[in-house]
């Protein structure tokens, strides 16, 4: 009989986080994906493009495209790769504009969406405070707009605790209310991977569902929901107790491989079962404890601005053609 372990799957919210667990599963390359990878300045820039329904099963993905920027030297401070890192990141944004057929003269929507009250959500509502919003002056002295700048709102809605309205159903109201062409929706994700913590940038044109990451099952942003485009815009800063626990096992598992010729004695069966089933394994013995937590690092204050600066630069530049990408620091507070 085989175990159903759908219900103990490692929950992130990063595609490429997916596609990685899809190719060990199947130990073989993931057919109907589309990959290019490039590095440069410690930058490492993933795009994924999910071509077909196929490729969408293997990874348990929405088809669609996915770019990831890894910086694992952000968690370093160091405040000239944040500034490369928002560059680099304004301009794949571009790209990803042109590529998915936003023109220039469209209207733009931010949506933060997290909780301000709590650090590691907020940095939805940190971005769309440091946004170079205009549609005030679009719609009051549009004859004094200088050429080079896009008509852009933002809104950070909160969340359904504080309001007691569904994220979805405010931006909804919005949409229904001012016509963007496109929604930009931004918010704080849940990874698989310890690495990716604190350290990435995710994009995609697929929408957005607030809470996936953390089990959370709200109606999403998408563009079948809000009749307009929605590209979500995402950075991992939580992720589960119980991966921890499963990804200390495997590097415990990869140390003692290394180290001795008795890692099966050491492991014992824990060296044979599939990481679903060891993360199964795992989660049996956390959840009836309550101690399968959502954890984030505790740098994650500093953290937290310093990747909404980056994220609200690089969106400023990408979207103003007068914000120069070399400079984009300077239009955040």
């Amino acid at each position: 009989m085989e175990l159903d372990l759908q219900d103990y799957a490692v929950r992130t919210d990063l595609a490429i986080d997916s596609k990685e667990m899809a190719e060990k599963r199947y130990n073989q390359p993931i057919t109907g994906i589309d990959e290019e990878v490039s590095e440069k300045d410690g930058i490492k820039i993933t795009r994924l493009n999910v071509l077909n329904e196929a490729g969408a099963q293997s990874i348990g993905r929405v088809q669609g495209h996915y770019v990831t920027l890894e910086v694992p030297g952000l968690r370093n401070g160091d405040t000239g790769l944040q500034e490369k890192v928002a560059v680099a990141f304004a301009h794949e944004f571009e790209y990803f504009l042109t590529l998915i057929g936003v023109q220039k003269t469209q209207t733009i929507l931010v949506v933060g969406l997290g909780n301000w009250n709590v650090t590691p959500d907020s940095l939805g509502p940190l971005v769309v405070e440091n946004m170079l919003v205009t549609r005030q002056y679009f719609e009051l002295m549009p004859d004094q707009v200088a050429p080079g700048y896009r008509q852009i709102s933002a809104i950070a809605p909160g969340v359904l605790g504080i309001t007691g309205i569904e994220s979805s159903e405010i931006v909804q109201s919005i949409v229904e209310r001012i016509h963007p062409d496109v929604v930009i929706a931004i918010d704080a994700l849940a990874s698989r991977s310890l690495e990716r913590v604190n350290t990435t940038i995710q994009i995609a044109d697929i929408g957005i569902h607030p809470g996936s990451g953390i089990g959370n099952k709200r109606r999403g942003l998408t563009k079948e929901v809000l009749g307009v485009p929605c590209i979500a815009i995402g950075v991992p800063t939580v992720c589960y107790a119980s991966t921890i626990v499963n990804n200390v096992l495997d590097m415990m598992k990869k140390h003692f491989s290394q180290e001795t010729n008795q890692s099966r004695e050491i492991m014992g069966l824990l060296d044979d079962i599939s990481e679903n089933e060891r993360l199964a394994l795992v989660k049996e013995v956390l959840e009836p404890l309550g101690h399968d937590l959502i954890v984030t690092p505790k740098e994650i204050d500093e953290f937290i601005e310093d990747i909404a600066n980056i994220v609200a630069s690089g969106l400023n530049a990408a979207l103003h053609d007068a914000v120069d990408p070399g400079n984009v620091g300077a239009y955040t507070h």
